[in-house]
């Protein structure tokens, strides 16, 4: 008997919830429920976080949580409990199987089965913004070695346990040749080690279009963060509705499961909503804990139910779906079919289904790391970056100069264009002259002479190179 946490959120939450676990007492699953409240109440009574010590402690007793959508109040600072509950827990894989039912639901993808496999962290889910000028205001993009490996290996295994036969990878490397050229690097040394599986990599634009125009050239697809959160969203509605779409939060020692859809609140308490996203987000907690029969035989069920046209707003059509029902009622339809499977849709079997066994990050050896430079950015108000490259000369230190500036990652200085359009916001690099180095007293020293010169430094990033490799970006058009 596995105890699980469950959190029936807000909006229509509640009602897909207790659909969702009407299926589960009828299917035989060995679960208890401790029920947990989290959401828009606990907000509004003044808790910023969304959920209180109480539920964590249980959640984190159990280790496995299922959870309703949940409401985060506009405005006022409230954090997203999404956001929380997967760094907090360390669910560093998000997996989200988006498969189509044709002809029973409708969808111009009839022979679509993918799951994306986001990297759950980081990214820039990281949060941490910062506005520097007047006119402009900083995302950081966060990608780490132990992010990206955990992922990408996980993202193997799955298509080893789950006899997929290739592996995707979409990134933005051509642009972002440190973030997610870290992203591909590791993609491409992991994969090396699974020499069965099909490789491949798509930069995210042009794989994104390709996702949506002809899905079933895919299997398994892994991304980073903020790329698998829009594209697992377009690739369920493109099976049919995002409506139908469930989520696993994967972590080395605690695991959530839920629907990839929002608490609609407008149709909470009608009997309208759709409960399949959670019950296949149930589905995929029984296979996690080991319950593999029961994930079956649900799953089976549902199959059954949709092939039998019984079917929720969200995706009855005339002439297609023989009957449409409710919430409850659709509910009700699930539980009559279990112990059945479906004549004409692909029934499942997960026959030996388990949580997957992975290896611990393990720390590389350190690299030699050597100081290269420095990018000072400024907050200035001109417009020539002539005039801001004459001012930066007189603080040139120590035979630390100035060689470059960009404006918004293009270069401007030297040999920039008039045409170019500058912000207030200067990023300036100073590079040690020949036969010279820098270190951080010379650094302190350039900080020093700039402020004493009246130049306001709103941001610094020390340049390195690890084991001899630049590590940092150039200006465009440099």
């Amino acid at each position: 008997m596995t105890r699980i946490a469950i959190a029936k959120g807000d909006g229509i939450g509640p009602e897909i919830m207790e659909a969702t676990l009407s299926i589960l007492r009828a299917s035989g699953a060995e679960i208890q429920m401790d029920y947990v409240d989290i959401g828009e109440k606990v907000y509004l009574n003044g808790n910023s976080s969304g959920i209180d010590a109480a539920a964590w402690e249980i959640i984190r007793k159990n280790k496995i949580f299922l959870k309703g959508p949940v409401t985060t109040p506009q405005g006022g600072g409230y954090k997203s409990i999404n956001v929380s509950t997967r760094k907090f827990l360390g669910l560093y894989a998000n997996v989200r199987p988006c498969a189509s039912h044709h002809p029973f639901i409708e969808t111009k993808h009839p022979e679509m089965n993918v799951v994306i496999v986001r990297e759950n962290e980081e990214d820039l889910y990281a949060g941490i913004e910062h506005q520097q000028t007047d006119e402009v205001v900083q995302c950081l993009k966060l990608i780490s070695r132990p992010g990206c490996e955990k992922i990408v290996r996980y993202a193997f295994e799955y298509a080893l346990q789950n006899n997929k036969k290739k592996v995707t990878c979409f990134t933005k490397d051509n642009i972002m040749k440190q973030t997610d050229g870290m992203f591909r690097q590791v993609f491409n040394e992991i994969g090396n080690e699974y020499p069965d599986i099909e490789k491949e990599h798509w930069i995210v634009d042009i794989g994104a279009a390709k996702l949506a125009d002809t899905p079933e050239c895919f299997e398994v697809i892994v991304m980073p963060n903020l790329y698998g959160d829009i594209l697992s969203d377009v690739a369920a509605q493109i099976t049919g509705s995002v409506g139908l779409g469930g989520s696993a939060n994967i972590g080395e020692s605690c695991a959530m499961f839920e629907a990839i859809h929002g608490s609609a609140p407008t149709i909470a308490g009608q009997d309208v909503a759709n409960p399949s996203a959670l019950i296949h987000g149930a589905i995929m907690m029984l296979n996690h804990i080991g319950q593999a029969p029961a994930a079956e035989k649900i799953h089976n069920a549902w199959l059954k139910t949709i092939e039998d046209g019984v079917h929720t707003q969200d995706i009855y059509k005339p002439g297609k779906s023989s009957i449409l029902v409710g919430t409850r009622a659709f509910a009700s339809a699930v539980i009559d079919n279990l112990g059945l499977k479906p004549s004409i849709l692909q029934p499942v079997s997960y026959t030996g289904s388990s949580a997957l066994k992975l290896p611990k990050y393990v720390r590389k050896p350190q690299k030699t790391k050597e100081l290269k430079g420095i990018d000072l950015f400024f907050h200035w108000t001109g417009n020539s970056p002539d005039a801001l490259a004459a001012k930066l000369k007189t603080i040139e230190t120590a035979g630390i100069e100035l060689s470059m500036i960009t404006n918004r990652g293009i270069k401007v200085w030297p040999g920039g264009f008039p045409e170019t359009f500058c912000t207030d916001h200067w990023r300036c690099r100073f590079m040690p002259a020949r036969d010279t180095f820098i270190d951080q007293r010379k650094i302190i020293g350039l900080f020093l002479t700039a402020t004493l010169a009246g130049l306001e430094v709103i941001k610094s990033e020390n340049l390195y190179a690890f084991d001899g490799v630049d590590a940092f970006s150039l200006g465009q058009g440099q």
